[in-house]
């Protein structure tokens, strides 16, 4: 088999057992195939020649930059640190680029690394952090750089030097099994955790997002969610250690007051916060600390049952919040459950739109069902995806509740696994909502060729009525931009997050532009309404964070104040989620609403 850019489809995979951020042994043939579809659907070449060469770090000589990468070389290792002049390599999920977006939604070169440096401790990284402030060079700490769809490996600063944590930081440094936790450092993944455990023999799970290769800590940081009742990630954190902008070290939490004996305080793992302030939180999506290890809350293991319901009709959409909600404040949810629209259905099969619709345009909703009928679960329009837990009989009641709940929405119908093919969709669910990490998520990317994505994703009430307003903005942007609308919404007692993919074709530079316009006419919708984005991709990070604008942006002035005396030099991740240094700020770099082709990044040349 021969790819479209002539190279060989036959690769191997990363494999866990040889590479730290490879999938375990027991998913390689699914993770072959997975490789093998994308390559199928792929036009793009496999590497892009550079069309500007290195791109430097602001304001700085080539002469200046290879004199201090030189320094740096000298203090962490030559093999450590590399320059970044070589061709463009997109990779895919399992073999990713560490220089910039592989997902990238502007031109490929818009956003990238002058050089990437791989600490192998914490000292490295205090090292690094104080080289960076006697070069005044931005550096970008990344975990692993997975967090695809919005923004991956890229720095907010074109030229920055990506710090990749992962790379040599990823041993786990502690699970206590009796106290149900463990500590982490960036690079262990929930594949790596979830494959320890089960060495171990531990009854203990993890909670997963819908992929397994991301990176524990830096998934928390960022604030994202699982599927099990430990879904809320940052909740579930507990302690941790962090490399302040001036190089200094800091623990969170417990772990500031010292243990016996010069040993860990033997409380860290187990509350959450010290004597005085919490400060953990300035760390969650922030630029304020480089977090280099991070303590974890793990779930005892339990008995469960997952399965789905399906509803006929788009305009169930409010009838389903509505109901969802009581049963979601009473506990009576096992989860945090998924309701997804059945356009998602066609496209989790790995299949190609190609496949149902013809031509550029999105399908019609006639289209969609027509496809779906033939799908297991049939003729429908929305999916709920839910688990339960504990003792069978207590789920057997709980699930009577919940049944007569959706059963006053006329139509709707109830799945077991056992009810649908082993290859259908429910089972990863299954694995996923017991603490599996898989890698079935990946399939619907393979809906356009050159798939890649783009996340929108608002807050809203567990309201039907709020939904809907935020529903009804996502499909008409969708419509107007020429999208099909893949959505997700991760349904709790009192907020729902609704997430929005944008897939589109990387090598379409049309199909690009329009996912733009679409993303920032979203945004600033959706905020006239008071619904704000709780994540966003980080060309979007400077409008979505000044859409929290009560007092005069008073948020923003607090956040700047924070920076400013954490961070003087300005070196540490400078935009990352809206937060700008003295150094650039008022300067160009900030990017609104009226930014939508994006050709340059930072202030213009006049």
């Amino acid at each position: 088999m021969v790819a479209n850019d002539g190279t060989s489809a036959v690769r191997r995979t990363p494999v866990l057992e040889e590479v730290y951020s490879g999938a375990p042994s027991r998913l390689n043939d699914e993770a072959e195939k997975t490789y093998s579809r994308m390559l199928s659907n792929k036009t793009l070449a496999k590497t892009e020649t550079r069309k500007t060469g290195l791109r430097l770090p602001p304001d700085t000589t080539l002469e200046d930059f290879q004199r201090a990468i030189s320094d740096l070389q000298s203090k962490v290792g030559a093999e450590h640190v590399q320059v970044n002049d070589k061709p463009l390599d997109d990779g895919w999920y399992l073999d990713h680029p560490k220089t910039h977006d592989c997902h990238h939604i502007i031109d490929q070169e818009a956003l990238v690394a002058s050089a990437v440096v791989y600490p192998g401790s914490t000292a490295d990284v205090q090292t690094i952090v104080r080289w960076a402030n006697i070069t005044g060079y931005p550096i970008y700490p990344i975990s692993l750089g997975r967090n695809l769809g919005y923004g991956g490996a890229a720095p907010r600063v074109p030229g920055s030097i990506v710090i990749d944590l992962g790379r040599r930081m990823h041993k786990i440094i502690d699970i206590d099994a009796d106290n149900a936790s463990c500590v982490v450092e960036p690079g262990v993944t929930y594949f790596r955790l979830y494959e320890e455990i089960q060495k171990r023999g531990l009854p203990l799970w993890i909670d997963t997002p819908d992929l397994g290769g991301g990176s524990l800590l830096g998934n928390a940081i960022d604030r994202g969610v699982g599927y099990t009742p430990y879904g809320d990630h940052w909740a579930n954190h507990c302690g941790m250690e962090v490399v302040l902008p001036n190089g200094e070290l800091l623990r969170t939490g417990m772990g500031a007051l010292p243990g016996p004996n010069g040993k860990d305080n033997p409380t860290w793992q187990s509350f959450q916060h010290a004597y005085g302030p919490s400060v953990d939180g300035i760390f969650s999506q922030s630029n304020f600390g480089i977090v280099v290890s991070m303590g974890f809350w793990l779930m005892p293991e339990v008995s469960n049952q997952s399965y789905c319901f399906t509803f006929p009709n788009e305009d169930d959409f409010e009838q389903i919040v509505d109901a969802i909600r009581p049963l979601a404040q009473q506990r009576i949810l096992g989860n945090i459950p998924q309701l997804r629209h059945v356009v998602q259905e066609l496209a989790v099969t790995g299949r190609r739109k190609s496949d149902f619709h013809s031509g550029s345009a999105p399908m019609t909703l006639k289209e969609i069902r027509a496809a779906a009928s033939k799908l297991p679960l049939g003729d429908c329009s929305w999916v709920f995806y839910g688990t339960q837990y504990g003792p069978p009989e207590a789920i057997a009641q709980q699930l009577d509740v919940i049944k007569a709940a959706f059963s006053k929405i006329p139509g709707s119908r109830f799945f077991l696994p056992k009810d649908v093919p082993d290859d259908h969709y429910l089972h990863s669910r299954a694995k996923v909502c017991a603490g599996t990490p898989v890698l079935r998520e990946l399939d619907w990317l393979n809906w356009m060729p050159n798939g890649g994505h783009l996340s929108f994703s608002p807050i809203a009430p567990t309201k039907g009525s709020d939904a809907r307003i935020i529903h009804d903005i996502i499909t008409k942007a969708y419509s107007r931009h020429g999208y099909d609308r893949f959505s997700t919404l991760c349904v709790a007692g009192r907020e729902m997050h609704y997430i929005a993919e944008i897939v589109y074709d990387r090598g379409d530079p049309d199909a690009k532009l329009r996912a733009v316009k679409c993303m920032r006419e979203m945004i600033a919708e959706c905020a006239e309404y008071g619904f704000g984005e709780y994540r966003t991709h980080l060309l979007f990070q400077d409008q979505v964070a000044r859409t929290y604008s009560w007092g005069d942006q008073a948020l923003m002035r607090f956040n700047e104040t924070l920076k400013d005396s954490l961070d003087p030099n300005g070196i540490l991740a400078p935009g990352r989620n809206g937060i700008w240094p003295k150094k650039y700020r008022g300067k160009g770099w900030e990017l609104g609403p009226e930014d939508i082709d994006m050709k340059v990044i930072g202030p213009k040349i006049k």
